[in-house]
């Protein structure tokens, strides 16, 4: 798998999301109640969390993204609408700027309802690594104003040998996941390498990776990240699909309807997490995944 730096990865989704954006603008997504998105249990890692994630880094880099440059009342908003939705579960990370913007939107809800999920970003040219491993978590927490997180990934993991050269990280985090300040650890990854070495480490609780029926901005074939994740879900990891809509290439009626299909029935996957922007793309996946589980 060729090596992606941080700047290509972030540059890549530009295109793609901005097409999804305009799926939304042109009214071609419901704007019906949405139904109220079940929960699962994820893997082994003892959190039951809802089918759908909120994605909060769309474009995102340099602690921004489009879901934090809607502005702190458009994001609070769009944050409350996933809630009353059942989508209480928030993908966030350090690199997107997105943990304050959802620790604005959570206050005065009840803690023990929300799944928060963060990854912190591991490339020693990161200004992020100024701090101590702690010094990042402790910083987290503040800014989403909670004593403990439920999931915390090393962010963008593009090859091999990560347990390795992450050896801080792994230890830091394990360490205040004894302390009970983080229920669950792991890892999203951006190369199958990468993937495989996730699926088989004692240590990954949970696993981000990018899988849809497409091969859109994927580290293999479907098939090929499917044998791997059924490994993974074998030896108790949570698998979050991540995306699911190949970041924003596959976006008409049919792919939409495709991928969550794809992601509910084919995928070896427990949830999924979506980039969403406004409620009625909220209300059209939540519609979309209720259809097919019920079905």
């Amino acid at each position: 798998m060729k090596h992606i730096n941080r700047r290509t990865f972030i540059r890549t989704g530009v295109t793609g999301l901005a097409s999804l954006a305009a799926v939304a603008k042109a009214g071609t997504l419901s704007i019906n109640p949405a139904p109220t998105v079940d929960t699962v249990k994820l893997g082994a890692s003892g959190l039951t969390v809802s089918r759908i994630a909120m994605g909060t880094g769309s474009v995102g880099g340099n602690r921004s993204s489009n879901q934090t440059r809607l502005g702190m009342d458009n994001f609070v908003k769009l944050a409350r609408h996933a809630y009353d939705a059942g989508i209480r579960f928030y993908d966030t990370a350090d690199s997107y700027g997105s943990v304050p913007f959802v620790g604005q939107a959570i206050k005065g809800l009840p803690r023990e309802n929300i799944t928060l999920l963060t990854k912190v970003w591991t490339s020693p040219d990161d200004a992020q690594l100024r701090e101590t491993v702690r010094e990042t978590i402790d910083r987290l927490r503040r800014e989403a104003g909670t004593d403990y997180y439920d999931i915390v990934l090393l962010h963008c993991l593009f090859q091999a040998g990560w347990t390795n050269d992450r050896k801080r990280f792994i230890n830091e985090l394990s360490k205040a996941k004894q302390e009970g300040i983080i229920k669950a650890v792991g890892v999203s990854c951006h190369s199958y390498d990468a993937l495989v070495e996730a699926s088989e480490s004692p240590w990954v609780d949970v696993i981000m990776a990018r899988i849809n029926p497409f091969q859109s901005k994927m580290d293999g074939t479907p098939e090929s990240i499917n044998k791997v994740l059924a490994v993974a879900k074998q030896n108790g990891k949570g698998i979050i699909a991540m995306k699911v809509f190949g970041e924003g290439l596959n976006v008409s009626d049919s792919e939409r309807e495709q991928s969550i299909r794809y992601i509910l029935t084919e995928a070896n996957a427990h949830c999924m997490t979506l980039g969403m922007e406004t409620a009625a793309q909220m209300n059209d996946a939540a519609t979309r995944v209720m259809k097919n589980v019920r079905s």
